[in-house]
């Protein structure tokens, strides 16, 4: 069994299938996420009302900190007003269902944003409902993507989700439904109400029999991979550390990287809360396995016990580590972007966001973790950003400050 390296707040293996830098891209992943795929959702998505792309900060202070050779952070605080990446992902997919449910019913026209934000095939649309189980920001995308095009939305939230992100999904038109359990628990009861119901379920998670919107999602996550790979242009990262709860978001940043950069992609590191590491367990045994449990952490958008199998397809050969990372780190992580020194920009990021920087933390202090990830002087380090203050209320109470405060 490979070994664990294990330290405060910090625990890491390198993965035992991944695949050399220069192993093709190949069929296989190509027939879960595709060029094609991540062309036509950039097509689409930057044709939607406020698409911009977020910014990509260089951190030469914070690095020199680190001791690391460059940081960057990818800062998805104001994607599409939402606060999140996830923006990108459930309102694509909510995108694509009403686009194929106007193909089907005329004649296969592939109506655009424009026609649909339009009104012009309101009858069909508005017949429609979509649902998912969130831990806040996808179902906050969903809500949003229902709202934007005009469908009908029926949110599941679990019994730890934040009121501040209940009222969060709810401010965009959604019935939002609290049930009790961890995340997985509202999973199979939100896909139980869509089969009793003849709703469509918009989930980033896959399983038997239902692939296809979640690769949707997926595709859609896409779109920030792609703004990266331009904003770095030639300075490309040896390291992309990337969260993960059931994978979608890590794959889609991993199949991107694959396809754009080939043999040159960066060390692929994973990163997960202690108490939520089905990617990390699984890793060790070799196939996905579940996590049991409340799945009780601070990052609120990584509490996921089960792993997406679609993801896993990318990621089992995709990723060079698997990492747990203490909740203390991830909360000091939100701070240290609040005060930065020497010049480095301010950053808004919420708990889940902090998770990149939270491990980087942990490994500071640990120089057998930072030999075995490879963390060194000539290590150039991209984190993903992935929301910025989604719950105000907890923001505050962390960084003692508000968002606008710190921004200010």
């Amino acid at each position: 069994m490979t070994q664990i390296l294990r330290a405060e707040g910090i625990a890491s293996y390198p993965n035992p299938l991944a695949v050399s830098a220069t192993t093709p891209y190949g069929e296989a992943r190509a027939a879960i996420l595709s060029r094609e795929g991540f062309d036509a959702a950039e097509r689409e998505i930057s044709q939607w009302p406020g698409y911009a792309p977020t910014p990509l900060h260089a951190l030469p202070a914070l690095a020199s900190r680190l001791g690391l050779g460059a940081l960057w952070y990818k800062d998805e605080s104001t994607r599409f007003g939402l606060k999140s990446f996830k923006a990108l992902g459930g309102a694509y997919a909510v995108f694509r269902l009403i686009q194929k449910a106007i193909a089907a019913a005329h004649g296969g026209h592939q109506a655009t944003p424009a026609e649909i934000l339009a009104g012009q095939y309101r009858d069909i649309v508005s017949a429609l409902t979509v649902t998912c189980a969130t831990d806040g920001n996808h179902g906050r995308s969903v809500a949003w993507g229902a709202q934007l095009f005009g469908c009908r939305c029926v949110i599941y939230i679990h019994a730890t989700v934040s009121e501040g992100r209940r009222a969060a999904i709810a401010h965009y038109g959604a019935e939002v439904i609290r049930v009790p359990g961890n995340y997985d628990d509202s999973v199979r009861h939100a896909a139980a109400e869509a089969e009793r119901n003849g709703w469509t379920v918009v989930s980033d998670t896959t399983y038997e029999g239902y692939r296809d919107i979640p690769i949707d999602v997926m595709h859609g996550y896409g779109v920030m991979a792609r703004e990266m790979v331009r904003q770095l242009g030639d300075e490309l990262p040896t390291h992309v550390i990337v969260q993960a709860g059931v994978g979608a978001l890590a794959a889609s940043v991993c199949a991107a990287f694959w396809l754009a950069w080939g043999e040159r992609r960066p060390v692929f590191i994973i990163a997960e809360p202690e108490q939520a590491d089905c990617f990390f367990q699984s890793g060790q045994a070799g196939r996905p396995v579940a996590v049991h449990g409340d799945l009780d952490t601070v990052m609120a958008g990584l509490a996921c016990g089960e792993v997406s199998p679609v993801a896993w397809e990318i990621l089992s050969g995709g990723a060079n580590h698997y990492a747990t990372v203490g909740d203390r780190f991830a909360l000091e992580a939100m701070r240290v972007f609040a005060l930065p020194q020497d010049g480095d920009a301010a950053i808004v990021s919420g708990e889940t966001g902090g998770t990149g920087l939270g491990l980087l933390l942990a490994a500071a202090g640990e120089p057998a973790v930072r030999q075995a990830l490879g963390l060194d002087a000539n290590a150039r380090v991209l984190l993903i950003g992935s929301e910025g203050d989604t719950d105000p209320v907890i923001y505050r109470e962390v960084v003692g400050r508000s968002a606008e405060e710190v921004l200010a």
